[in-house]
Formats: structure tokens, C-alpha cells, sequence
């Protein structure tokens, strides 16, 4: 239950950093756990009014960005919840969640309640994958309509709609290969598949980047990082010492993992975001044209988390570069020590302190064995 917030205050400690980087201290963070539970995913809203945060507990909840203040939760999944995502502009106030209990779920984020269920797998928009199959789905009849079972030899773990090319979908998956269909008429593998690209190692997550979305970025398993030209299956740069590079460019801890990349269409720059086991994070510039290098770190933050970092949420990349805040801003991050924290530059003079509620979620009556979260 959400009452009764009790609020205590902490300092946040020094950040050493590079003389390149730009310092984020904390304006406050959020705890969400009592030892065990933790973050897996912070998505926003398109309007950014609000923003979604995916817990170990099996549920949502909502804050809002600007405040951290508390809304509600979403309750009704019964294993991990693998993604979540809101819906498009036409239904603003809907979230979309799948789990590894086998079903899909709608929820209307005003009333907090439950709008469509589908006992199925996973999800992203419409589209599904369970293990090395692709399902197609239609929500306004809750009716599947295609399925590709032949293009992957093991188990997907990206689907995405080419932003901009709305008929042209990618996957990506744990054998390697990236695949881009044409998803117009009746789709099958035979007609639909138009090009292949061959990684070489298991896949994590991709995104998209460049004019007209045209190339695509890939973090693997190995954190190793690439860019692709999805229209030609050309590779453009392979950064495979990703992580020594990292490194190498700030005077901190050895980079353990990458948790995800950011691009800014405005600039047309790519930072991968490293983090720390201890839980530093770094954005880090990726120089992709030409023979391909990771700069020094353009934003370090420190002093927020105590473990590995699962999310990120770039609120004033959404507007621009990491350098540029939105409202004094500069994002949410989540992770693996159960806290939300909400990040600012440090010559704000609301970033020296951090507000920990220890009212946000009832601790489980029953003991449970932490382990690390794997979705696929």
C-alpha cells in the first residue's frame, strides 16, 4: 500500500570524473524495495505526464517525472514482467505489459484497471515472440494473424517497427541474426523475410538511428557494440572491445555492462550508457563514422545506486543532447538495488540530497532467493 509516506534525507557523495565529463548529482531517489525486490524497465509516456516502472513484484507503477510523485499501480501479473510499453497517440492512457506468465495485459493508467488480457506470451505493439516464433497479433479483435516460425533458430529477444517505415518490422535474436520483414499483405517467412544480417553473437538490444532511421545500432550479449545499415545488411562500425575502450576513457571503475544506447536525432549523436557493478553510470559518445571509437564520458552519474543498473531514462535526451536538461531534469535511472533516482547537475542546489520513501511497497511476507533477471 502507498500511505504514509516516511521520508529520510541522505547527502550524496562526491563524483570523482574526467575533466571531459559533465557531473549529475541526485535530487532525490525513490525506494521501491525492502532488500530483494528491484527495477527492471522505466518507460514514459509520449507527453511525458507521466512514466511507467516495470518491479520484480510482478507489478507497475506510475510517477510522474517532473515530481517523482506516486499514482498508482498495475497488479494482476503472477511471474516476471519481461516488457512493458505505452500505447500510441490515438490511446494516450494506455500501457501494454507481457509476462512469463503467459499473458498479455492492457491497462487504462487513469483508473488503474485492466482494459484486455490475452493469454498468450510476449509483447511489443503487435507484435509477439515466443522463443523463435514471431506472432502477429490484432487487438481490436484479439485474434492472432500471422506467424513466423522459420527466420530464427532460437529464442527472439528484440522485436521492433522501423520507426518511419511503419511495414517494416526487426528482430533480433540469441542466435545472432537480425532479420527485417515486410510486413504488408499476409506475412509469412516464404514472401515476407527481405534481408538477414548475421551479428555472429547473441543479441540484447538494438534501436535505431540516423535520417529516416536507416541504421540501426546493436548491443550484444558479449557487450560488444555495432551499427548497422539495416536497408543494405551493411555493417558500418564493430566495436569490440566496447567495454576496454569505455574504460579506459575515465578514471573509475572498470565498465562491468552496457545498459542501453541513446541517440539524439537533433545532433545526430550516439552515446552508449556503461555502468559500474557498484552502480556508476557513464555516457559514454560513440564515434560511428569511419574506423568507429568511444569517447570520454559525457555525463557521469554517481552516487545513486548501489548495484547494477537496469534502466535508463534520458529525459532531456528526448529533446537533445545529454548535456541539455528538461526543467533542471536530466533523468530517471532503476536497478538492481530496488531504487529510482532522479538525476540533475550538480551545481543545482537541489542535487546534494536524496528522498527515500519507505513506504512504497509492502514487504513480501515470504523469504525469496535474489537472482538475476533473464527474459529470454
Amino acid at each position: 500500500m502507498e500511505e504514509g509516506m516516511e521520508v529520510d534525507m541522505e547527502e550524496s557523495e562526491a563524483t570523482p570524473n574526467s575533466k571531459h565529463s559533465k557531473r549529475f548529482g541526485l535530487k532525490n531517489t525513490v525506494q521501491t524495495n525492502f532488500g530483494e525486490d528491484y527495477v527492471f524497465q522505466i518507460v514514459p509516456k509520449d507527453d511525458l505526464t507521466s512514466m511507467a516502472v516495470s518491479l520484480s513484484t510482478n507489478a507497475v507503477k506510475l510517477y510522474s517525472p517532473a515530481t517523482g510523485q506516486y499514482f498508482g499501480e498495475l497488479k494482476g501479473h503472477s511471474s516476471t514482467i519481461n516488457q512493458i510499453s505505452f500505447s500510441g497517440p490515438t490511446t494516450p492512457n494506455v500501457l501494454h505489459s507481457c509476462s512469463s506468465d503467459g499473458t498479455i495485459r492492457a491497462w487504462d493508467t487513469r483508473s488503474f484497471h485492466q482494459v484486455i488480457v490475452v493469454l498468450f506470451c510476449f509483447m511489443c505493439n503487435v507484435k509477439l515472440y515466443n522463443g523463435k516464433k514471431i506472432f502477429f497479433w490484432d487487438w481490436r479483435t484479439k485474434k492472432q494473424i500471422a506467424c513466423l516460425e522459420e527466420s530464427h533458430m532460437d529464442d527472439v529477444t528484440q522485436v521492433h517497427f522501423v520507426p518511419d517505415h511503419q511495414n517494416k518490422l526487426l528482430s533480433a535474436s540469441v542466435d545472432g541474426l537480425m532479420c527485417i520483414f515486410d510486413t504488408r499483405g499476409t506475412i509469412n517467412d516464404d514472401d515476407h523475410l527481405e534481408s538477414v544480417i548475421n551479428v555472429g553473437t547473441s543479441i540484447g538490444k538494438v534501436g535505431f538511428l540516423g535520417g529516416a532511421s536507416q541504421k540501426l545500432w546493436c548491443l550484444t550479449h558479449i557487450e560488444t557494440l555495432s551499427v548497422w545499415n539495416w536497408k543494405d545488411a551493411k555493417i558500418e562500425v564493430n566495436i569490440e572491445d566496447a567495454r576496454t575502450l569505455a574504460s579506459d576513457s575515465w578514471a573509475l571503475d572498470h565498465i562491468d555492462y552496457f545498459v542501453d544506447c541513446h541517440y539524439s536525432g537533433q545532433d545526430d549523436r550516439l552515446w552508449v550508457i556503461g555502468g559500474t557493478s557498484a552502480g556508476t553510470l557513464g555516457y559514454f559518445p560513440v564515434n560511428y563514422k569511419g574506423k568507429g571509437a568511444i569517447g570520454p564520458p559525457e555525463a557521469v552519474l554517481h552516487g545513486g545506486h548501489t548495484g547494477i543498473v537496469r534502466s535508463v531514462l534520458p529525459l532531456s535526451g528526448m529533446r537533445g543532447a545529454p548535456t541539455h536538461t528538461q526543467g533542471g531534469i536530466f533523468g530517471w535511472t532503476g536497478g538492481e538495488d530496488g531504487r529510482l533516482c532522479c538525476w540533475m547537475p550538480d551545481e543545482s542546489s537541489d542535487a546534494n540530497r536524496s528522498w527515500i520513501s519507505s513506504k512504497l511497497v509492502m514487504k513480501s511476507p515470504k523469504p525469496r532467493r535474489k537472482s538475476r533477471h533473464h527474459p529470454y
